[in-house]
């Protein structure tokens, strides 16, 4: 199984289900969350949620996933984690992921994404994982530094977003680099 259900010492890592549209909706129009996601607008109606929701259910076949975190002491979802562009030929995919500001600065983040990164080279045999992320998310590429990534430089004008193009820096952690 390339993207089993995980479980860290206060949250569960879990494969997306039909319900979970009205989090994902809640979610996914939140202007803080969606601050630095410039390749999609932030979502306006539930069929988006169902759209999203439809494209990461049953992952096994594909070469993407998400999981929705959940924090097992509530049993509410936080955000989500996942990987995409998973390229098996190369061992190679891009991790991405997204919290909910109520749960910002609490190190959830860092528990979900260092059980994804373990599940990712234990489970899909990735050597190489990659990050995106914009310039100005400074929370963002402090995160996977502590991770252990590195920076490999600025891809220019990554994307075009409501008129303007963003540059991004690119992360990788290979699996002889990674932290344990």
């Amino acid at each position: 199984m390339f993207f089993p259900d995980l479980s860290t010492d206060r949250l569960l890592l879990r494969g997306v289900r039909e319900s979970d549209s009205t989090f994902l909706l809640r979610h996914l129009s939140d202007v803080d969350v969606c601050r630095y996601l410039y390749d999609a607008e932030p979502y306006t109606t539930i069929d988006e949620a169902e759209e999203l929701i439809r494209l990461f259910i049953d992952p096994e076949g594909k070469t993407l996933n998400r999981w929705i975190i959940v924090e097992k002491a509530s049993n509410e979802p936080t955000g989500t984690c996942g990987f995409s562009l998973w390229d098996k030929e190369n061992n190679r995919a891009e991790i991405g992921y997204d919290l909910s500001p109520a749960y910002w600065s609490r190190g959830y983040m860092t528990e979900a994404l260092t059980a994804a990164i373990a599940s990712g080279f234990e489970n899909m045999a990735l050597n190489r994982m990659e990050a995106i992320i914009a310039l100005e998310n400074v929370a963002s590429f402090r995160l996977v530094e502590k991770l252990g990534f590195q920076r490999e430089g600025v891809l220019r004008d990554r994307h075009l977003f409501r008129g303007t193009y963003y540059d991004h820096y690119l992360y990788s952690l290979l699996a002889r680099d990674r932290i344990r």
